[in-house]
């Protein structure tokens, strides 16, 4: 495992999205749904079987950053409250995936997303590489030469890989630029409004003329007047929204490594109803018991 990437999971985003993918009907034996734990659990072991990670570690924070709030009271005020089912299934998760030998990182004030950020920055400054599995584009902001991040959404061919190319693709700049982007544009998924009148094409074209935000900014003269008025206007609302969109590091330890537990896990699937999960699993631990003898 040498050259093992570490497998960092943005919880919250996967759980929510496996959540709403799959049908309640999927219940364990005390009608109790187990769609989310399902769903994710799929995912995961998609990336797990393409990438054989050294370790696996689920994020879990905040709803929303206490910091982030202070910035922008209405950061994530959109977002609805958790539903009964999901949120049962959000209490049973750490001792589920546990016994994959997947462990969960856990923050009550800042974010997934700033646990994952962390985690990619000790593993490569142990010589690591890091994958982060996320639905979030906050975390494009990690992607470098020993940093990418899986994007789900691909099906039966498992989660997209995004490097830096992939980011340069999507956005037009480097992964460095993805707070300034977001400053500008703004991102609806968390309720940061972004400049007045600044759609994708123009935040792109300011951060390649000047930089950076506050390059965009100093040179606000020489843009036509809506642009040079959100500019100069929003000047510190702008500077806030990147606040908001940059990860803040959290200090952590470098995980050692763990291979996912397949025989445990199917015992975890298979108490949780789910039977199909589980002899799945058991044919990975048996065969991995066969390669061993």
């Amino acid at each position: 495992m040498a050259d093992a990437p570490l497998l960092a999971v943005d919880g919250p985003s996967l759980i929510y999205r496996a959540f709403f993918a799959l049908p309640d009907s999927i219940t364990d034996s005390d009608g109790h749904p187990v769609n989310a734990l399902l769903g994710m659990a799929n995912l995961i072991l998609q990336a797990v079987e393409q990438h054989e990670p050294r370790a696996v570690v689920l994020c879990w924070g905040a709803e929303a950053a206490v910091y982030r709030v202070e910035l922008l009271p209405e950061y994530h005020a959109d977002r609805p409250e958790v539903p009964e089912d999901l949120a049962r299934q959000l209490e049973w998760a750490g001792a589920f995936f546990g016994a994959f030998g997947w462990h969960s990182l856990v923050h009550d004030t800042l974010e997934a997303d700033d646990l994952l950020g962390s985690l990619a920055t000790v593993e490569v400054e142990a010589g690591g590489r890091a994958l982060l599995f996320t639905g979030d584009r906050d975390m494009f902001q990690c992607v470098n030469d020993r940093v990418a991040v899986l994007w789900p959404g691909g099906g039966r061919t498992g989660p997209e890989l995004v490097d830096e190319r992939g980011v340069r693709k999507r956005y037009g700049i480097g992964p460095e630029l993805v707070p300034d982007f977001i400053a500008l544009r703004g991102d609806p998924s968390d309720s940061i409004p972004g400049g007045r009148g600044i759609g994708e094409k123009t935040a792109k074209e300011l951060l390649l003329n000047y930089g950076t935000l506050e390059g965009a900014m100093a040179n606000a003269v020489r843009e036509r007047p809506r642009v040079q008025a959100a500019l100069r206007d929003q000047a510190e609302e702008l500077r806030a929204f990147k606040e908001i969109a940059t990860l803040v590091h959290v200090p952590v330890e470098r995980p050692p490594d763990e291979p996912t537990r397949w025989a445990a896990a199917a015992a975890a699937a298979r108490e949780r109803g789910m039977n199909r999960l589980a002899e799945r699993l058991e044919g990975k631990a048996d065969g991995g018991a066969a390669q061993e003898s």
